[in-house]
């Protein structure tokens, strides 16, 4: 098995968004990660959030569906669950109990709000996550509302990317400690964490908490998207003073009004003019001009186009499995590389205890 995470065993207990991602990470490095479903939950190759992981059906209600489970927790390295607090520990597979059975396994528990806290217990997802963290109200334009920045910030960014960190962090722990503990990565807290870079434009007053008024958020001419003669858009993302100047020059941006590039009171009349500069030919025509400069440049891809353009196609940054283009894994690794993605597929108990059983020690011969 490829991978820098070979040998690495993981009981996933299905779940919604963040806590797949996680485990799909996980498996893409080569883990060994075993989906544990419900009784009659159909394999969905749809699901990319699913692949390369086999898919074992248990009954998680009954006494033979836990203590089939405790048994391969028993061999695990590490667990990923997504489920509110409090939910594994009523089915009997709470970290405690199973910390007892197997002291060095790592158990990742993914939620929206933490397993304490007065919200802990609500019902929630990724929106109403970034919305207490600060996230959601600096995403929008200018006296406008939020703008939901599709699942990306709460679901994957600041949940199951910091719980796949967070795993890694204490299974290298593990390593020197033999023994586990559990990781809570809560939405909101890595939401926030997310932010780290805002407060600090903040903590130097260099950001404003009016959305679509700073550098990063649409406010500045020099980073945002514009939209072409053909309706489709652009991306400009010129901050440094050596790119803005060339992209002035290739735009043909001779304007007094764009020399003071870091003038905030001039950022109105800057972006009308680039508005109507980048009206006035095709994306295609841009891309000509632009892509592969220091201008920061890049053309904005829709689902579709994104898989074909050349750049993506050069470093393979899409794959296509049984006719499903999907991204596929990253980051790269030079020695180890990640497995190509498999389809999800189904296994029963008696494989994976076989698959997972620990080998006999070797025996020197004599």
């Amino acid at each position: 098995m490829a991978g820098p995470l070979s040998g690495l065993k993981v009981v996933e207990f299905a779940g919604l968004g963040p806590a797949p991602f996680c485990a799909m990470l996980l498996a893409d490095m080569g883990a060994d990660v075993l989906r544990i479903t419900r009784p009659g939950v159909p394999v969905v190759p749809t699901d990319i959030t699913t692949r390369s992981r086999a898919q074992l059906a248990l009954d998680l209600r009954s006494a033979p569906g836990i203590e089939a489970a405790l048994a391969l927790v028993d061999q695990a390295d590490a667990l990923i669950e997504g489920f509110r607090p409090g939910v594994m520990e009523r089915l009997g597979l709470g970290p405690e109990l199973c910390l007892a059975r197997n002291a060095r396994l790592v158990y990742g528990r993914m939620t929206g709000w933490g397993q304490h806290g007065p919200l802990a217990h609500a019902a929630g997802h990724d929106l109403n996550y970034i919305a207490i963290s600060g996230a959601l109200h600096a995403i929008g334009r200018a006296g406008e509302k939020p703008v939901p920045p599709l699942n990306y910030v709460g679901d994957f960014g600041g949940g199951a990317m910091l719980l796949a960190v967070g795993l890694l962090a204490a299974l290298n722990e593990a390593q020197r400690s033999g023994r586990g503990q559990v990781v809570d990565a809560a939405m909101t807290d890595g939401a926030a964490l997310l932010s780290a870079f805002m407060y600090s434009y903040t903590a130097r007053g260099e950001w404003s908490n009016q959305r679509g008024s700073n550098m990063l958020d649409g406010g500045a001419p020099f980073y945002d998207s514009y939209a072409c003669a053909d309706g489709k858009f652009v991306a400009i993302g010129a901050i440094e003073p050596q790119f803005y100047a060339e992209l002035r020059q290739r735009c043909g941006m001779t304007d007094v009004v764009f020399d003071a590039q870091l003038d905030v009171a001039q950022w109105p009349a800057q972006k009308a003019q680039m508005a109507a500069l980048f009206a006035t030919r095709t994306r295609d025509e841009w891309c000509a001009l632009l892509e592969g400069t220091d201008a920061c440049f890049a053309p904005v891809l829709d689902w579709d186009e994104a898989p074909q353009h050349r750049h993506n196609q050069a470093r393979q940054t899409f794959v296509d499995l049984d006719g499903l283009t999907q991204p596929a894994p990253a980051p790269r690794f030079s020695r180890t590389p990640s497995r190509p993605p498999e389809a999800p597929g189904e296994t029963t108990l008696a494989e994976a205890l076989a698959r997972w059983r620990p080998e006999p020690a070797s025996q020197e011969t004599r």
